[in-house]
């Protein structure tokens, strides 16, 4: 057989083979009984996104450390708070953690607050938009390893071996203020994550510059998603009625939106992730952006004036 022969084939092969594993979906949430049977494994990462010295002072044999601030996961963009990265930047960071296209990545949070919950659901969001579909987050975080007193603890530093990622950009989980406009007055689910206080606008975030939500939009705060606003997040079962008692949909076009994104996240995460609904976006720039366009294009409304 010729040469070429058999270099188109081995091309052919080895582009079905990343095919494959780039297409795989991990479970969106792994507990600590199949952390402990997988730790150390090959072709796995346990990203701890924990503050360093929580790192150090112990953390899953054979995981890594990420800062989510330190590594920039989130950037501003002028005025506008916490938006998606540059891809090349993403690359560069992911491929120095050791992380590949075929790895499977493993989000693990401190698991004492949803606000901690946050942080890992923005990272695997991040994840997914780069169209890396294999990634899961550790359900409880660290303290629910902590708290098992059998569980294996190692202190230090674990240095990665760099690899190379490439980004295959997914753009159906993400959303711009031009989606957010069209959506209004439609029938996309337009859902508001953040704190109630700020849904109805009596207070709002110093990211922000208006106060008030998005015309239509329907208030489930990302603190009820998690058991007593901590690391573990509630059954499906129990989503769904917080769904239902919001007059929330959990199916069709929807877009999740907070003030920087990060609570945006923790929406997506359960209505995309948990319940299925594989329409649902999260709107990156949200409030931070959101308020800051002229209010003709960009309308806002008070629920509870309290002048």
């Amino acid at each position: 057989m010729p040469l070429k022969f058999f270099i188109s084939c081995f091309t052919t092969l080895t582009a079905l083979v990343w095919m494959t594993l780039a297409s795989f979906a991990a479970s969106p949430l792994v507990d600590t009984a199949w952390v402990k049977a997988n730790a150390g494994k090959p072709g796995i990462v346990f990203l701890d996104v924990r503050s360093n010295a929580a790192y150090q002072n112990g953390h899953v044999p054979s995981a890594i450390h990420s800062s989510y601030g330190g590594d920039k996961w989130r950037v501003n963009k002028g005025d506008i708070r916490g938006m998606l990265p540059p891809t090349d930047h993403l690359e560069k960071l992911i491929g120095r953690l050791g992380i590949d296209n075929s790895t499977h990545v493993v989000v693990m949070h401190g698991g004492v607050s949803a606000v901690e919950t946050g942080v890992a659901t923005r990272i695997y969001w991040t994840f997914k938009v780069l169209g890396h579909e294999n990634v899961s987050i550790l359900n409880g975080g660290m303290q629910a390893w902590l708290n098992e007193a059998s569980n294996p603890i190692d202190k230090g530093i674990v240095k990665p071996v760099a690899k190379v990622f490439t980004a295959h950009m997914n753009t159906k989980i993400l959303a711009t203020a031009s989606d957010m406009k069209a959506a209004i007055g439609t029938d996309t689910n337009i859902l508001d994550s953040r704190p109630t206080d700020q849904h109805l606008g009596i207070n709002k975030s110093g990211a922000v510059t208006r106060a008030g939500t998005v015309p239509g939009a329907i208030s489930v705060p990302g603190r009820w998603m998690t058991v007593n606003d901590k690391g573990t997040f509630r059954s499906t079962s129990a989503l769904a009625k917080i769904y239902a008692a919001q007059k929330a949909a959990s199916t069709g076009d929807s877009i999740v939106f907070c003030n920087t994104g990060h609570w945006a996240s923790l929406g997506w995460f359960i209505d995309h992730e948990l319940l299925g609904n594989k329409k649902s976006k999260v709107y990156d720039g949200s409030m931070s952006e959101w308020s800051r366009i002229p209010a003709s294009e960009a309308p806002m409304e008070i629920r509870l004036n309290t002048n």
